[in-house]
């Protein structure tokens, strides 16, 4: 999936910031989001009452078998091949009209009257799924979620997202939403067995105040992945590099403003975040040996990065306009060398512009030759649907629809939700893989994606028609974890980071693109961050230590020579 937010400052498209859920300094406001406490907990706030609820009883899927097995660590379970679709369901599971709010990053798609898919998935669903989507442009989804949440006029589902700037989320969900913790509890949710297949590390994303507000959307346990062109960056010798002086140098040799060719897209903190794992940053927070915490803005790594970005800045091989849209588009003719999406699978989304398209990930490298570079793990989900209040008989119809949407791949729903009707939106190529056909095409990706938004299955790494990319994402996935770390705060929580952990990591992310762009100097970070610790960086801090898991390993900072 791809993924982003429109709290943060100029050039960083909300696509882009999505993409950084669970890493770096988004996962400030994705911990912070999910953690909101309510005026009802007054001991411990939502964060004590969160530690103790009873997540839902997981029960996996064992309907197919992978090509290429996953493992524990993270690595993905790839299918060469789509096997023959088994049902999940017995029904349908709507009776009548239900409503729902999501967001697409594809084109937008036809409107519902216009969209035969569309239609099609309402006869599968037994009901009109009358789905309004908002496109990934402008303030986008914050915008449109906060006019709806004001009208006090809600449609039945609404996408949670994890890190767009949503305010208050514990009491909006309190005062709004449908407690689903009797429904989803323990084995509550046996009952909807696609739901009992999602793992319980991407239910905690779904809990606020110690109940669960809705199923999750579980995503890639990968984190961001600088990616491009194989045929552009063959030029100068492919996307990698023993150091950061070959990089730049690949980079300058790629970008030619008079031709309007350039080798990084406008998404600055998105590459700064590339940059400060080749110096061997923490994800997010480095775990010191006497078990405090260092968080990535105090370190020499980010400092040496914010040096080094605005050094690119400077040599000009930015795309120039940061307002700049379809950068995939531009990938494909050459225009742009690479960008930052949201994990190593996204490559195969590229051939939908181009079958013939190859596409390289970038693995880590070491910037100066001899630190041990890093990579940082995401955190497994995109938020959660919730359900505005209601009867018992409506909730669990729309319980019924979650289950349906989140069916696993390898299902006949996943089949229908994803690529349609056979011989209308998609055929069977010679191996049995869903191929979209020209008019699915036209009409499945922009409802796919916001149907994925607002409900998904566990992730597989899967390609249909293209086993090329299926086995390469593997291959580098198996890569990219010998350098990985995961945050260490993921699964706990921060009272104060959900009232204040957006707003003041905006102020330093505000300063980092001006410091990158040239319009503030390296050596006002220490001012910034001044701020962020006074105004509530050291009070998450002692929250999370407070909380800190006894496993977590301890972080070792590299010196910055």
């Amino acid at each position: 999936m791809k993924r982003s937010n429109s709290i943060v400052g100029g050039g960083v498209s909300r696509r882009n910031f999505l993409g950084l859920a669970g890493i770096s300094v988004a996962a400030v406001a994705l911990t912070g989001t999910l953690s909101s406490c309510s005026s009802s907990n007054k001991s411990g706030g939502g964060a004590e009452a969160s530690k103790s609820v009873t997540l839902p009883t997981y029960k996996e899927f064992t309907g197919v078998t992978a090509d290429l097995p996953g493992n524990a660590k993270g690595l993905e379970a790839g299918f060469i091949n789509m096997p023959k679709p088994v049902a999940s369901t017995t029904a349908k599971p709507l009776t009548g009209p239900v409503s729902v709010l999501s967001e697409t990053f594809e084109v937008m798609a036809p409107a519902m009257g216009d969209n035969p898919f569309w239609q099609r998935l309402n006869e599968a669903l037994g009901g009109e799924f009358n789905m309004q989507i908002v496109e990934d442009v402008g303030d986008g989804y914050p915008a449109k979620f906060a006019t709806i949440l004001a009208s006090d006029t809600l449609p039945d589902l609404m996408w949670i997202p994890p890190n767009q700037g949503i305010p208050n989320v514990g009491p909006m969900l309190e005062a709004k939403f449908q407690d689903l913790t009797p429904y989803l509890s323990g084995d509550a949710v046996l009952e909807y067995p696609n739901l009992a297949a999602l793992k319980p590390e991407s239910w905690r994303t779904a809990v606020v105040n110690g109940k669960i507000w809705g199923a999750p959307i579980p995503s890639t346990p990968f984190g961001q992945v600088m990616v491009g062109s194989h045929a552009t960056w063959e030029k100068v010798g492919g996307l990698n590099a023993t150091d950061a002086e070959e990089f730049f140098d690949k980079l300058k040799q790629l970008s030619d403003p008079g031709k309007k060719q350039y080798a990084l897209e406008p998404a600055y903190v998105n590459v700064l975040h590339m940059i400060t794992e080749w110096l061997g940053a923490p994800n997010s927070w480095a775990v010191n040996e006497d078990r405090t915490l260092t968080h990535l803005y105090e370190t020499d790594q980010y400092t040496a990065g914010l040096e080094y970005a605005a050094k690119l800045f400077a040599a000009g091989v930015f795309y120039p306009d940061v307002n700049v849209t379809n950068i995939k588009a531009k990938i494909a003719n050459g225009s742009i060398g690479a960008m930052v999406t949201s994990g190593p699978r996204d490559v195969g989304t590229f051939r939908a512009l181009d079958p013939n398209l190859e596409i390289d990930i970038l693995v880590p490298f070491s910037f100066d030759g001899t630190i041990t570079p890093t990579y940082d793990m995401g955190y497994g989900t995109v938020g959660f649907t919730a359900f505005k209040k209601t009867d018992e008989k409506r909730i669990k119809e729309q319980l019924a629809l979650v289950n349906w949407l989140s069916a696993p791949f390898g299902t006949t729903e996943y089949l229908q939700k994803n690529f349609g009707t056979e011989g209308k939106d998609f055929t069977f190529d010679a191996d049995g893989n869903p191929i979209l056909t020209e008019e699915g095409l036209k009409n499945v990706p922009g409802v796919q994606s916001a149907l994925n938004i607002m409900s998904a299955p566990e992730r597989v790494n899967f390609n249909p028609g293209f086993p090329r990319d299926t086995k390469y994402t593997h291959e580098t996935e198996i890569k990219l974890l010998e350098f990985a770390w995961r945050n260490p705060t993921n699964g706990t929580f921060s009272d104060t980071n959900a009232k204040v952990g957006p707003k003041i990591t905006k102020i330093v992310r505000d300063k980092t693109i001006d410091i990158i762009t040239g319009r503030a100097k390296v050596s006002e970070h220490a001012d910034v961050l001044k701020r962020w610790k006074a105004e509530g960086g050291d009070k998450m801090r002692e929250e999370y230590q407070a909380q800190l898991d006894p496993q977590a390993p301890v972080f070792k900072l590299q010196p910055i020579k």
